[in-house]
């Protein structure tokens, strides 16, 4: 089964309470562009994460809101800035780095919520038993690329009925592989 392999850039989730306090009283996020996930989308929101070392300014803030604030980095963003940023599952930031984020109406200092996101396929059930495997199951995905094909390991299986199958990795691991668009669950 070939899947769409999608790069996913830095970017932060914020709670409605940080939101507020970054741009303000009763301020609601605004859609730039749907992402391949439904629901979920680009906002048109920026914020300066800051780091020990420095800061990455005009990081997109991704919507709707979340239950917790956190920031996905790749492994060269969050060194850059002085950050040692774990490889977590979006969500699972306990015990996690933090950094302070700052927009235009205040600044939020978070104590734990930056990683680097473990690679994974989002999947809808009906396409996790055609290609034969379940949700939280390690699997290899082979990309085929102009002169950088590889075999990305440990790439965790997401399924739900509310995702669309697509494999997210970051920006490292796109450019190790030469931007890939696609690839195939390899066991």
């Amino acid at each position: 089964m070939k899947i769409l392999v999608e790069t996913s850039a830095r970017h932060v989730h914020v709670t409605e309470a940080d939101l507020q306090t970054l741009f303000g009283a009763g301020y609601q996020l605004t859609v730039k562009k749907e992402l391949s996930q439904p629901g979920q989308y680009a906002s048109n929101e920026r914020v300066t994460v800051v780091g020990p070392k420095k800061e990455l300014a005009n990081v997109s803030i991704l919507g709707p809101c979340r239950n917790a604030t956190q920031v996905e980095l790749s492994a060269t963003d969050a060194r850059s800035i002085g950050i040692n940023a774990p490889v977590r599952e979006s969500g699972d930031i306990a015990g996690s780095a933090g950094c302070k984020l700052v927009g235009p109406a205040g600044e939020v200092e978070i104590a734990e919520g930056v990683i680097v996101a473990k690679r994974h396929v989002h999947m809808t059930p009906e396409d996790a038993a055609e290609a034969g495997v379940a949700d939280k199951e390690i699997v290899k995905v082979a990309v085929e690329t102009n002169g950088r094909s590889l075999v990305f390991g440990d790439v965790v299986i997401r399924v739900s009925d509310k995702f669309s199958t697509a494999m997210h990795i970051d920006t490292d691991e796109s450019n190790a592989a030469g931007g890939p668009t696609g690839g195939e669950i390899v066991k």
